[in-house]
């Protein structure tokens, strides 16, 4: 019956229909002639017709065997490339990955990861997302982002974060601020400045590492405007509408209207962080994972991490 074919005798049959002679495909299949012969044999007894037409001084095929050939090479050629792709989706080489990110996010390694994310995986359909903290993490509660780049995003159940870099804060001023000539600034020097700031909404650990200098210093920050986004607050700082601490990637955004200070005795750093799902398992977004960590870590981390994992 034809449901005892098994892919050997395809392979075994097409060997000896492209070389026509029993000898050279036993050797090209690196078997001997006579098992080769009985599953042949073995074959068309399944089928219930001759393939060859055997004689002292050829082989040939028969109008059943031209036609099994070309269904047989078929068959190899689709269960090939199944199985070509069935490892691309489990190494993580195609399908669809929705990435989040925060808007600073684009002034550390993140662009370059994204661009060689692409360039290794361009069968992967990638979508991104720029947002607040806040908002990326109720997206990846919701499933609509399948991981994301956060900065000191606040604790979620369902979700695994981890750090993939910190950096200090420092102080923006505008040029010719009262505190520019100074090298680094102490908080409690900012006690009467007015503030630009990002709302806290946008994600309240961030805000309060922000602040925490400040409220270390007995005060909290007077913040006369908001910005959804670094780019704003920075431009405003130079604009004279008042000063902000910032993540020193900040600095990627220098111009001619403000200056950038360190801040001196900060009591936390802030953090830069890689999210996903705790139930999340695919091969997509682990390669994406293990290639952030390369980025912003280094090889040996991400090597430390999939061994946790």
């Amino acid at each position: 019956m034809s449901a005892d074919i098994e892919l050997r005798h395809l392979r075994y049959f097409l060997a000896v229909a492209e070389e026509l002679h029993f000898g050279r495909a036993a050797q090209r299949l690196h078997m001997a002639q006579p098992p080769l012969s009985q599953q042949i044999q073995r074959l068309e007894e399944m089928l219930g017709y001759a393939l060859f037409v055997r004689t002292s001084r050829e082989v040939r095929l028969t109008a059943a065997g031209k036609e099994f050939q070309e269904r047989a090479r078929h068959t190899l050629r689709k269960i090939e490339s199944d199985v070509a792709a069935t490892q691309r989706i489990g190494r993580g080489e195609v399908g669809s990955l929705t990435v989040g990110f925060i808007g600073s996010g684009m002034l550390t390694p993140l662009p370059q990861l994204l661009g060689e994310y692409r360039r290794k995986y361009p069968e992967v359909n990638l979508q991104l997302r720029e947002d607040y903290t806040a908002r990326l993490t109720q997206a990846l509660l919701d499933g609509v982002i399948d991981v994301a780049v956060l900065r000191d995003a606040d604790a979620a159940d369902g979700l695994h974060v981890e750090p993939l870099m910190t950096e200090p804060f420092i102080v923006v001023l505008p040029v010719g601020h009262r505190l520019a000539a100074q090298s680094s600034i102490a908080a409690k020097s900012l006690r009467h400045e007015p503030f630009v700031l990002f709302a806290r909404a946008h994600g309240t650990n961030a805000w309060k590492k922000t602040v925490a200098a400040c409220e270390a210093e007995g005060f909290v920050p007077n913040v006369v405007q908001e910005g959804p986004q670094w780019l704003t607050i920075v431009r405003l700082v130079g604009a004279g509408l008042g000063v902000t601490i910032a993540p020193a990637c900040a600095q990627k955004l220098s111009d001619t209207e403000t200056v950038y200070r360190k801040l001196r005795s900060a009591p936390f750093p802030t953090s830069i962080e890689l999210a996903y799902r705790v139930t999340e398992t695919r091969p997509l977004v682990k390669q994406f994972c293990e290639m952030a960590r390369m980025f912003f870590r280094g090889k040996e981390a991400a090597k430390m991490q999939r061994t946790r994992h």
